[in-house]
Order: C-alpha cells, then sequence, then structure tokens
C-alpha cells in the first residue's frame, strides 16, 4: 500500500562513494561495524586529531553511513548499514559484466597456454 505524501529518499551514491574514496573514513567504518565508539575511540589508532576525526565523522555523516547520538556528554557514533547496501546494490548491477570479462580472460589464458605448449619443443 503506498502511502500518500511518503516519499522514499534513495542515498546519494556520490557522497557514498566519496566518503568511502578516504582510507581513514573505511577504517572508521570497520570499526563501528563492531559497535558504537566515540571520537576519543576512534581516534586511539591514528595518528591525527581528535577534531580530524570529527570531519572524518561529518562526512560519513552527510554521506548517511554514520548516525550520532547524544549520550549525556559523548557522542557516540554507530554505522548506517543501510546507506552502504545501496552501495552495494549498485555495484552489483555490474556483477554479471565482470563475470563475463572474467571468463574471456580465462578463455584468452587457455589459448595462450595451448599455444604455448605447442610451439615449445619438449625436453
Amino acid at each position: 500500500m503506498e502511502q500518500i505524501g511518503y516519499v522514499e529518499s534513495k542515498p546519494n551514491l556520490d557522497a557514498v562513494f566519496s566518503a568511502l574514496a578516504d582510507p581513514t573514513r573505511r577504517a572508521i567504518l570497520s570499526r563501528l561495524a563492531d559497535g558504537q565508539a566515540s571520537v576519543n575511540e576512534l581516534a586511539a589508532p591514528f595518528e591525527i586529531s581528535q577534531p580530524a576525526i570529527s570531519r572524518h565523522l561529518k562526512v560519513l555523516e552527510k554521506a548517511g553511513l554514520v548516525e550520532r547520538d547524544v549520550d549525556e556528554q559523548r557522542r557516540p557514533a554507530r554505522l548506517k548499514a543501510e546507506t552502504m547496501a545501496a552501495a552495494v546494490d549498485w555495484l552489483a548491477e555490474f556483477k554479471e559484466f565482470w563475470g563475463q570479462s572474467f571468463d574471456q580472460l580465462d578463455d584468452l589464458l587457455m589459448q595462450l597456454r595451448q599455444t604455448h605448449k605447442k610451439e615449445t619443443p619438449h625436453e
């Protein structure tokens, strides 16, 4: 049943892929996959400042990959997997193409091996 006036917002894939392009942000997401964490906890393994981690979190929030709660004075971040799932779904559209490309590469390698065996004298 369709709800009147309800619009399902789709994630901005440009923002998602832009956020995922940075290795620090990917590391933050990997850490958050284990559960929510504070800025201090997220900053611990990096040699960057807490404000820098906060800036990375803002990019991840804007892309819809992270949510932050207010828990007294802490603002723990947690992963929003639904948004990442949309990016994975988009990439999955290319799975058939990749499979065909790898099959073609396998065929070419087999042909090259057979050609090499014919041209190489047996000792």
